[in-house]
């Protein structure tokens, strides 16, 4: 089985540092990339072709709503979703749309346990 990867983007270094701590603890073997905002994953991502991507949804420049959609495209099969502690109707609704989640912030390792269920057969 190839490795997995996981892009995590948020223009918070702390966020994508506990996010990143919570991932290895469970799985040491997988592979962590980071990006500080859309753009940077947008970059990365054909490259990368991560299996999972978590967006923070406010971000300077694009922030998560829009580089999703992007990565949508991008990466079909991959499992996105929105982190954020702004959580709005709309937001949640919009994630829907886009056949993505949504997950309240902070980050806490069960949350993130959650995310990447999907991911571990």
């Amino acid at each position: 089985m190839p490795n997995t990867t996981v892009l995590i983007v948020d223009d918070s270094r702390v966020s994508r540092l506990v996010t990143r701590q919570h991932i290895l603890a469970r799985h040491a073997d997988w592979t962590i990339a980071e990006a500080a905002n859309g753009e940077d994953a947008l970059a990365q991502a054909p490259t990368l072709q991560p299996q999972l991507v978590l967006l923070d949804v406010n971000m300077p420049g694009m922030g998560g709503v829009a580089a999703a959609e992007q990565l949508r495209k991008l990466l079909p099969q991959a499992h996105i979703s929105l982190l954020t502690a702004n959580v709005q109707d709309a937001t949640r609704q919009r994630a829907q749309d886009l056949g993505i989640g949504f997950m309240e912030k902070p980050i806490t390792e069960e949350r993130i346990a959650r995310l990447i269920a999907p991911l571990e057969g």
